[in-house]
């Protein structure tokens, strides 16, 4: 689109919005239209719309899970929420990707996390774009659509049942799930090389299954330096 992709900034703390709406800002692709320090005034922006709102979960007035929840009730399909909070427990998590955000991102991150992140936006919602043009299903997936509301086949990308959030593809899940394994551990990299994609999108979809308990966290610490996460498949329950 010509102007970019239009992005609202919420947050109750001035400090922040100001900060995240200038590294959206530096980001070629991006235009920041408007922040908000509360959900109700998000929800006026959105009224008017913007393609992605970056919203904090905790708001003075109504939480980020009720903007998400008004937002749909308004039928607002066309914008796209990437979550921005320190807000990290399992229910607030859980509630946020069930509600098909786009991504949930822990503060504090920095410039270059936020970048990356709304960079595979990008890239997928031009994939996205793509693919939801109207074409004709097959039978297959036509009892799909009807059994489980969705066109995924069966697969390793069973191992994470919560909904796929918007952006993310189940064909590229497949991808990633098949580079990860139960007892070996892998870094991004490695997930990102085996699966064919960046490694920024790789990191997207592993912070996703992360999210849905799919995978499991470990880290490899070496002499200098932050240690590497590593990821493997969770247990089977």
């Amino acid at each position: 689109m010509s102007g970019g992709i239009r992005v609202l900034v919420v947050d109750d703390d001035a400090g922040a919005r100001a900060l995240h709406a200038r590294w959206v800002s530096a980001t070629d692709g991006f235009t920041v239209v408007g922040s908000a320090a509360s959900g109700r005034a998000a929800l006026g922006f959105v009224e008017h719309g913007v393609d992605l709102v970056l919203l904090d979960m905790r708001l003075p007035d109504i939480s980020g899970i009720e903007v998400l929840h008004r937002m749909r009730i308004a039928g607002a399909t066309g914008t796209d929420v990437l979550v921005v909070s320190s807000s990290r427990d399992q229910v607030t998590v859980r509630q946020a990707l069930a509600a098909q955000v786009v991504g949930y991102l822990i503060k504090p991150f920095d410039r270059e996390v936020l970048r990356d992140r709304l960079l595979a936006y990008a890239a997928e919602r031009q994939e996205r774009d793509a693919t939801d043009r109207d074409v004709p299903l097959a039978q297959g997936e036509v009892d799909r659509l009807l059994t489980t509301g969705s066109l995924r086949t069966v697969g390793p990308a069973a191992a994470a049942p919560a909904p796929l959030p918007k952006g993310l593809s189940a064909v590229t899940l497949d991808r990633v799930l098949e580079a990860l394994g139960p007892v070996t551990p892998v870094s991004v990299d490695e997930v990102a090389a085996s699966a064919g994609v960046s490694r920024a999108t790789a990191r997207r979809y592993l912070d996703h299954l992360v999210a849905v308990g799919a995978i499991d966290l470990a880290h490899r610490y070496g002499r200098r330096g932050r240690p590497q996460v590593l990821y493997r498949l969770a247990p089977a329950h």
